[in-house]
């Protein structure tokens, strides 16, 4: 099967950790350092900065992971979960930064396809606002 966007690396990172993460998070907290393959976020612009391991570079490529029966079902079942979450707020749950990413990663996903469920999470914990910087990187690639 060709891997075009080397998703395996996200399976790779996730198959040891997820259960834990998916308990972490449905008890209403998430483990940082599972953030960048767990929900992982659109690569950025800037400068010289080393590639990020876990950034995903395009819409097509945010398309991709989200159907593959693993990492999208993966990532459905987490913002599934979050949604169960709804008394709490994403600060509360993810902390300030990891809340960022949580925003950026929503976004991102949110506009590499058309699915309810990853945009009824906006509204609940978001405003119903899209990450501003992640839109901005998307039409700097686009």
């Amino acid at each position: 099967m060709n891997d075009e966007y080397n998703l395996q690396r996200f399976v790779s990172a996730q198959d040891s950790v997820y259960e834990d993460a998916l308990g972490i998070l449905r008890r209403g907290m998430m483990c940082t350092p599972y953030m960048e393959f767990i929900f992982p976020r659109l690569a950025t612009r800037r400068g010289d900065a080393a590639p990020e391991p876990y950034a995903i570079t395009s819409l097509d490529e945010a398309g991709a992971y989200l159907s593959s029966p693993i990492l999208g079902g993966r990532y459905r079942e987490c913002v599934g979960t979050l949604q169960r979450l709804s008394d709490l707020s994403a600060h509360a749950v993810f902390g300030d930064d990891d809340a960022k990413k949580l925003h950026a990663s929503l976004t991102l996903f949110s506009e590499a396809s058309n699915e309810f469920l990853l945009e009824t999470i906006f509204d609940v914990w978001f405003d119903g606002l899209l990450d501003e910087d992640t839109m901005n990187e998307l039409n700097l690639i686009s």
